[in-house]
């Protein structure tokens, strides 16, 4: 029978390989997983974490039922909905445009890969206060661009019922267009050069190339970006609260600012539980859509 490697301190492999991922499962449990099943258990309570000493009342499904009835939820997430949308499809697009333009070799390539990556290398909130500042209409420098080019004077971005949703796509489209810009530039980059080559001989046009040979290599790359960034716009928090804090009115409070309401300002803890707990399997449903599409994809 084979005997167990011993290390030099007497401990087996199977030791070591605890001794190194332990502290992980420790880690992962203490910040992952037990505040997961905490969550679900608060969910159906009444628990105020303004008031730990009081007694916590078994409440059921009660909570769940009280936030999809609520239309201010339903609200929120047509705002979380129109910022999804409308941020991810543009990210996309020029994220798409500027790998095809970074694909190719010119002078100062590296300065322009390096600078079109300097958004996503800043904290969230650092970008929602510089660009609430540049919205500014007093002192801001957006009013003096737009105006130059013949707009309509002085005006609040941010104050407006129907232009702040914008800003807050217009911001967070600068800020994560490089990360998907940086996924499918790899995804260009691994297509085999070979395949041009035969597109070539057979004289294919730039169009057909394209639409043959580089959007299907790319689409598993843009599977990836769309479920990235699906799954973090729907829990946005910062760089909104810091750009609008859900105003004016309501019309940008996405369900994220909804829940730091009900949960740190109403502190209704139960009811901002089930909350979550709705955010989490709505995001865990659609991941599970994209990674099934995905495995379609690389099927084909």
């Amino acid at each position: 029978m084979q005997k167990s490697l011993v290390g030099p301190q007497g401990l087996s492999d199977r030791a070591l390989a605890w001794l190194f991922v332990g502290p992980t499962i420790v880690l992962l449990l203490a910040f992952n997983i037990f505040p997961l099943f905490w969550t679900i258990y608060l969910s159906f309570t009444n628990f105020r974490a303004n008031k730990p000493n009081a007694e916590t009342v078994w409440a059921g499904i009660s909570n769940y039922q009280r936030v999809l009835g609520n239309e201010a939820i339903w609200e929120s997430m047509r705002a979380t909905a129109h910022f999804l949308v409308w941020s991810i499809s543009l990210q996309l697009l020029l994220g798409f445009a500027l790998a095809l333009l970074l694909n190719r070799k010119f002078r100062s390539h590296s300065f322009w890969s390096t600078a079109i990556l300097l958004p996503m290398m800043l904290a969230p909130a650092v970008v929602g206060t510089f660009w609430k500042y540049f919205f500014e209409p007093q002192y801001g420098i957006f009013n003096y661009i737009v105006n130059f080019f013949g707009g309509p004077g002085i005006f609040t971005m941010l104050g407006d019922t129907k232009l702040s949703p914008w800003a807050i796509v217009l911001v967070d489209t600068w800020m994560w267009t490089p990360y998907v810009m940086l996924l499918l530039l790899a995804g260009l980059r691994s297509i085999p050069s070979y395949l041009y080559e035969a597109a070539e001989i057979d004289r294919a046009s730039a169009w057909t190339k394209f639409w043959r040979i580089t959007l299907p290599m790319v689409m598993p790359f843009i599977i990836l970006a769309l479920l990235f960034r699906t799954i973090e716009n729907f829990k946005m928090f910062d760089l909104v609260d810091q750009l609008t804090s859900g105003g004016p009115g309501s019309v940008t409070e996405l369900a994220s600012i909804h829940l730091k309401r009900e949960a740190f300002e109403k502190w209704r803890t139960g009811y901002a539980s089930a909350l979550a707990i709705i955010m989490f399997v709505s995001i865990y449903g659609l991941s599970l859509v994209a990674v099934r599409f995905l495995d379609k994809v690389k099927q084909r």
